[in-house]
């Protein structure tokens, strides 16, 4: 008989979503959905708030990448004040979202994606985690959570919190880094250092022996999205928009602030993650990924020697092409923690760092302001239209989970297409469903938000709970798959 095996919740993610997968009477996958079943209001009650309080709106969002929007908050301020913060500002800012890179990309590998890979996909899923981790390799575990530390304590040296810290502004940052914080931090960089080496060790080895499965699990191809300098070198604070074909042909190498130009989105009734996509190709062709793998694949080098060598070694395995394979997120991500581990050491060495001068100070020049920057997940946008007086009436924001959106819907079905031929569904298989979604690092909580009204049904009960009165409010009618731009 045909049947609908429901994974919810699916775990080791930041965030609630559920995969549904409908098999016909042998058992092979017949359709397979990625849903994101929770909403965040962030757009709408955010306006009427005054935009230089939004840096410390936002990064409430969540709790695990509130540094990417508390800065990109503050880039917005800066458009619209229509000002550049001084340069001591500027490194400070960058300083503080390499911690969160650090801590972000740490936290994944090790001890979220890190027990399918240590412990293995099939392993006893009661132990196939963090504590899991730690009984088979205490001092593995012990050294991720010190590299996590590492990122964490960086952010909180400036903003004196790990987490929703107080630092950055519109015009620049509210305060000047230490003699002391710089030292501490600069002294602990070689042992983080060598315990991404650790990290990259256990990924290539894995990848050697499972060398299929590599190469195997949910390739595909798509555009990719990233920032890159004036040389297409990965950046993460600041720099132009790239993306790229599947072919590693350049499509467009854009502003930033000029987004609307050449992204869409695209809204399906099951989900309330959007599905943002390349306007010119139209949906889905136009469909691009984002994030470590995004950034390296749209990018053609890496500015700092150690993640470079590794950038090279990563290229060889597409003969110089993009790649394709899902699980090479990782792999990625691990050599951004090596890049913003050797960019750290660069910005303490510029004698700017200790510099007070931090703020550019201006009243509202324009009426919208657009803020970018790479979060460990992938390109972050935030819009902000205000009136005369400061007063927020208007907030898009296009998340780095949303542009990977259709990247792990797609390779949901890949992986569960290729995992159930048939017969009996186990554990493991429903797992490898997983894998794919914990390739992306998806920030659900960051993420989700919906294009048009949202249904609502409101209902009157008496003290017996007597349905007395039954007001519904429907979901917008949505076509598809035509594509449905969300353009503010």
């Amino acid at each position: 008989m045909s049947r609908q095996i429901t994974i919810e919740p699916v775990t080791r993610i930041e965030g609630h979503a559920k995969i549904t997968l409908r098999l016909d009477d042998a058992g092979k996958l017949e359709s397979a959905r990625f849903h994101v079943n929770e909403f965040r209001g962030f757009e709408k009650f955010c306006e009427g708030r005054l935009f230089h309080e939004m840096p410390l709106i936002t990064e409430r969002i969540c709790g695990i990448c509130p540094v990417s929007h508390h800065l990109t908050s503050a880039k917005a301020g800066d458009a619209i004040l229509g000002v550049q913060p001084p340069r001591p500002a500027q490194l400070l800012r960058e300083l503080m979202h390499l911690g969160q890179t650090i801590q972000s990309h740490a936290m994944h590998f090790f001890m979220l994606a890190g027990p399918d890979l240590i412990l293995g996909p099939d392993s006893n899923p009661a132990l196939r985690n963090v504590a899991g981790l730690y009984q088979a390799d205490p001092q593995l575990t012990v050294k991720a959570i010190r590299l996590r530390k590492f990122g964490q304590e960086i952010i909180e040296r400036l903003g004196e919190r790990k987490v929703h810290p107080n630092f950055a502004i519109p015009g620049g940052v509210n305060k000047a880094l230490t003699v002391v914080d710089r030292d501490a931090i600069l002294a602990g960089v070689p042992e983080m250092q060598g315990i991404v080496r650790d990290g990259l060790g256990i990924l290539k080895g894995w990848a050697e022996k499972n060398a299929d499965e590599m190469r195997g699990f949910a390739v595909f191809s798509t555009g990719y999205l990233g920032m890159v300098d004036e040389n297409d070198a990965v950046q993460l604070y600041d720099g132009e928009l790239r993306l790229v074909d599947s072919k590693r042909k350049q499509l467009e190498r854009f502003n930033g602030a000029d987004y609307l130009d050449f992204i869409a989105e695209h809204v399906e009734p099951w989900s309330y993650l959007k599905f943002p996509y390349y306007r010119r190709l139209g949906w889905p062709a136009g469909t691009y990924r984002v994030g470590p793998l995004g950034r390296l694949n749209a990018a053609t080098r890496l500015a700092t020697p150690l993640a470079q060598h590794e950038y090279v070694q990563f290229q060889q395995a597409a003969g110089g092409n993009v790649v394709e394979g899902s699980l090479y997120y990782h792999y990625a991500r691990l050599i951004e923690l090596m890049y913003a581990l050797e960019r750290v050491q660069h910005i303490l060495a510029d004698p700017d760092i200790l510099s007070k001068d931090l703020r550019t100070t201006a009243g509202i020049n324009h009426r919208e302001g657009i803020g970018i920057l790479e979060a460990p997940r992938g390109t972050l946008i935030h819009h902000y239209w205000v009136d005369e007086n400061g007063l927020l009436e208007k907030v898009n924001l296009i998340v780095a989970t949303g542009h990977n959106n259709y990247a792990m819907s797609r390779g949901v079905e890949e992986v569960a297409r290729r995992t159930f031929p048939g017969g009996t569904v186990t554990e493991g298989m429903l797992n490898r469903v997983e894998m794919v979604i914990r390739a992306y690092d998806p920030c659900l909580s960051c993420s989700t938000h919906a294009a048009g009204q949202m249904p609502l049904l409101v209902e009157v009960r008496g003290p017996k709970n007597e349905l007395l009165e039954q007001h519904q409010r429907p979901a917008p009618a949505v076509s598809s798959p035509a594509p449905t731009a969300n353009r503010p």
